[in-house]
Formats: C-alpha cells, structure tokens, sequence
C-alpha cells in the first residue's frame, strides 16, 4: 500500500480468543457480579446464549486511546474530553462560547464548531443538547462503529470464583453497609472464542453531513485519522474494560479479515459467527470490484502481529475525500 493511496473505509472481522477476563458485565446480585450474556441466532436459525462484550464498552477503551494518543499528537480536544468526561461537547459549555453573542446559526453551524474543536466528538459522535443556555437537539454521527463482541456457540463458557477481601484484625469490625470489615466476594472469569466487528468510514472524518463540506483541512483531518487507526489497534493490544486490573484478559489469538475501500463502496463485514465469513467476504468483494474496479482490498491476518503489520500500512495512507 503506496503512501498517496486513499482510504475511504475499513472494516474488521475477526476471532479473538479472551481468556480469563471479566470486560463487560450486568452488575451485581449481593456479593455475586453477574456476567453480561445475549441471545444469539446462528445461520441455522438456532437460537444460543454466549458470552458477550457490548459495542459501547469497546467504543469506551477506544475513546480512552484516543484521548491519550490526540494529547500526544496535540490533536484539539473540548474541555470535557480532555478530562475523558463522557458528555464531551453535548452539555455545551465550549459551544456557548463559541457561539456567544451569535444567535443565529443554524444546526450546519454547530456540527462545523465541533468538528473543528474536537477530534473525539468528530469521529466517535456526540448529541448536542444545549448550547450556553439554550436548549438544542443536534446529532454528530459517529465515523467508527463497533458491533457486540459476542461468543461464538460452543466456544466459550463462565466460571465464578470466590475471592476475600482480608483484613488483619478483623475482630469487631463489620462489613455490613460499607466495604469495611473482611468480607467474599464472587467474580466472574470468561473465556471462549468471540466473533469481533468494526468499521470505519474515513471519509467522513472531518465531514459535516449536513452541509456536505470538510471544515477542517486535510492535514488534520490525516492526523485524526492516523490517531484513530493507532488507538484502535492499542485497543486490541490492551483493552482496558472492566476488572482489567486484576482480571486482565489473557488474549491468545485474534484472526481474521481487514477489507479495505478505496472508494465510497462500503467495506464489506461478515461476522465470524458464521463459519465461512472469509470467504464470504472474499466474494462480496470480488463481485463489488466488479461493479466499481480497484474498489475493494482484502487483507487476511491470523494473529496480532499481522495485524499490526497491516495496520502499518493503513497508518501510511490518507482519509479519502469527498469532492
């Protein structure tokens, strides 16, 4: 992949193997943590219960990335990003400065401000719902989108294991209502082999769907998308999801697809939930190429390392721009 090649969108299918990690769960019944579980249909139509990571959780560890990253690169960030408060630009303390003393801008307006204050609400969307003290009802889509990551039937399973929390001198203190005292507990570990999707659409980095424009340059718009791409793999390198600082995941596989448009032809993305999903894939885009030539490129990867490796190549290339 040359340096000057543009990318317009990306999508992951894969099998990533997590073992003995409690990322995502439903909260807890007394002393008991309750792991986060869905109800599934194979392409069989068979109905199966599994394990499984929610979109939000895995779109929470990449935001914190890309906090990190954006800071390092000094990419713009809103006030409230900078401090990973999850309200970002929609409690509208940055926008009612900016747009003091103007009452007259239109909902294009307000996309264009915080497209351009702010990487996070630019590629991961936000709901704009007031500005200074004026209430406002204005969407940001999100550029990339994350898919439950969901256990594939057959391949995966729940342990619960006791844990206690020891106190020295235990003698008279009672844990009854506080978390003093000595007291047991139950967590959950999982394990199991989980279907992951994801897709970016790179060309609307910087897009204002309203107005159709870019009101950044393409210069930053080329940052935000280097950094996207950078904490998303970091995301899979180290999710920090829940219970991660005793219950860190032990990752010992990730296989699977990146497909790759080079034109404004989605990326195809087939779960791993079903068996043949690559060569579904390799189909889909075989025929897409078809339709619009050179469109679509399909790289396999069986591992984190070649992962990593194509994802160096994404690094060097550009966001795609509408005209």
């Amino acid at each position: 992949m040359t340096e000057n090649k543009k990318i317009a969108s990306i999508s992951i299918s894969g099998e990533i193997t997590l073992n003995l990690h409690s990322l995502n769960n439903e909260g807890g019944e007394g002393n008991q943590i309750i792991t986060r579980q869905v109800t599934i249909v194979d392409k069989n139509g068979e109905p199966h219960t599994v394990n499984a990571i929610s979109g939000d959780m895995f779109k929470h560890i990449h935001v914190q990335h890309l906090i990190n990253i954006s800071k390092e690169k000094e990419i713009g960030l809103c006030t409230n990003c900078k401090v990973g408060n999850p309200n970002r630009l929609s409690s509208g303390e940055d926008l009612g400065t900016h747009f003091q003393g103007n009452s007259n801008y239109k909902d294009s307006d307000v996309v264009d401000a915080l497209i351009t204050k702010c990487a996070i609400d630019d590629t991961h969307g936000v709901l704009v719902t007031k500005i200074g003290s004026t209430n406002k009802n204005v969407p940001r889509k999100s550029t990339v989108e994350f898919g439950w990551t969901v256990g594939i039937p057959g391949k995966n399973n729940t342990e619960s294991y006791l844990h206690t929390k020891l106190v020295a001198d235990a003698s008279g203190v009672r844990g009854e209502g506080s978390n003093e005292g000595q007291n047991i507990f139950h967590r959950p570990a999982n394990h199991g082999v989980y279907a992951f999707v994801c897709s970016i659409d790179a060309y609307r980095i910087g897009f204002n769907d309203i107005n159709r424009s870019y009101p950044i340059n393409d210069e930053e718009r080329t940052k935000r998308y280097k950094a996207l791409l950078q904490s998303l793999l970091s995301s899979f390198i180290n999710p920090q999801g829940a219970m991660t600082s005793t219950q860190k995941p032990h990752i010992t596989d990730f296989k699977g697809v990146v497909s790759i448009s080079e034109k404004l032809i989605p990326a195809p993305t087939i779960s791993a939930l079903n068996e043949e999903y690559i060569s579904e894939i390799n189909s889909i885009s075989e025929n897409l190429n078809k339709i619009e030539e050179n469109s679509i490129e399909v790289k396999e990867f069986n591992g984190l390392g070649k992962l990593s490796e194509i994802f160096v190549e994404l690094i060097q290339a550009e966001p795609y721009k509408i005209q």
